[in-house]
């Protein structure tokens, strides 16, 4: 098990991380209210707004009492569900720590939409190795899947403190940590496991996060960077270049071109 702590990367487009901010409060509170259902009301709730792979994929119905929106919806409406305070946790930190990054390469709206995009796909995904169970799927898993795939290609080397199997601290660069992350999302979805995680929902994730990445990313935001730092803002580099034009004007030296 590997929890991302810290990773000490700035933001240095946005001031802050609106959208990553907002999802995570929309999800806490969701759990607040399906903590304060009973017991069977809480199922019913995950019934409703989850997504049932028999049911999106028109292999079963859901019973009337259950539909409380159009099933189409709920690829959308399971993103926000969680099975317990400890699945809501360890979502929402992976979203916390990685997050505000991605969505300052990306720009809020956009990385609004990436999320969306990866937790819808990770639905789907699921829903293709499953397609005639009747369980809802709930968390989001996938949006984090695709958040971890972001940073790998956006970040590789930014080093992260993590808690490796929640109790020891290391810290790695990200392609260690998040690749070894995403290898064992890969082995348990071929290999199985006795838990109800839906690996192949996460693999689904990372994919579509790894292939909308290119697409998403600011233009002056580079994949691969080496750095352990962004590179500076646009208005930073113009500053510069403001200074490099008043200089070459009052003809400093330092900025003279050699001659050919």
């Amino acid at each position: 098990m590997l929890i991302p702590l810290h990773d000490g990367l700035p933001l240095r487009r946005i001031p802050f991380q609106v959208v990553t901010t907002t999802l995570i409060v929309l999800c806490v509170l969701v759990q607040l209210h399906t903590n304060g259902l009973g017991e069977e009301e809480a199922i019913r709730f995950a019934y409703a707004f989850g997504a049932i792979p028999a049911v999106i994929l028109g292999h079963a119905d859901l019973a009337r009492e259950l539909t409380i929106i159009p099933p189409s919806w709920t690829p959308f409406t399971s993103i926000f569900l969680h099975e317990d305070w400890w699945h809501l946790l360890g979502n929402m930190v992976f979203l916390w720590v990685l997050g505000d990054n991605i969505e300052d390469a990306f720009g809020h709206w956009r990385f609004l939409a990436f999320c969306l995009i990866c937790g819808i796909a990770a639905v789907f995904t699921h829903a293709a190795s499953m397609p005639e169970v009747t369980i809802p799927l709930i968390g989001a898993s996938g949006v984090v899947s695709g958040v971890v795939a972001a940073y790998l290609l956006m970040h590789p080397r930014q080093k992260i403190w993590a808690l490796l199997f929640g109790k020891i601290p290391v810290r790695f660069q990200a392609y260690w940590l998040l690749g070894a992350w995403g290898a064992m999302q890969v082995f348990f979805a071929f290999v199985g496991d006795d838990s109800n995680t839906a690996w192949f929902a996460h693999l689904g994730g990372l994919v579509v996060g790894a292939l909308l990445t290119p697409l998403f990313r600011r233009r002056d935001m580079p994949l691969f960077n080496h750095a352990n730092v962004a590179p500076p803002a646009p208005e930073v580099l113009d500053a510069i270049r403001r200074r490099h034009r008043v200089l070459r004007a009052s003809g400093s030296p330092w900025t003279k071109r050699r001659p050919d």
